[in-house]
């Protein structure tokens, strides 16, 4: 089965981190998306201990990645990355299959999907 999601190598290396730091060593990282925000559907990201039938299951970089079947088409392509900077840091996604998103930078839309949106605050 595809990758649908990238993982990059800073990326991953935050995953291990909080993996160990939170005792979620073991687990997977599910990347998901589900319905809400301004533009209608929103990015996940969290550990599961257990997969479910209907998940496509991958490795990178030594990190166990689930995907759901029915979200794999949303972020074929998708690229999850670690940035640093003065103020912090945080993860950034990149979806080519993004057409609009919201100003608050958290919700997206697609051509094929465009979810439940809500009032951003």
């Amino acid at each position: 089965m595809t990758q649908a999601v990238e993982i990059t190598t800073a990326a991953a290396t935050q995953v291990k981190t909080m993996m160990k730091h939170n005792g979620e060593e073991g687990s997977y990282l599910r990347v998901g998306v589900q319905g809400g925000g301004c533009s209608g559907l929103t990015y996940s990201l969290g550990f599961e201990k257990e997969r479910q039938p209907s998940d496509i299951v991958y490795e990178q970089h030594g990190i166990p990645v689930l995907v759901e079947k029915d979200d794999a088409a949303i972020l074929e392509g998708t690229i999850v990355d670690f940035k640093q900077s003065l103020m912090g840091g945080g993860f950034t996604i990149d979806n080519p299959n993004a057409i609009a998103s919201c100003g608050c930078g958290t919700s997206f839309r697609t051509d094929k999907k465009v979810g439940t949106p809500e009032v951003c605050e």
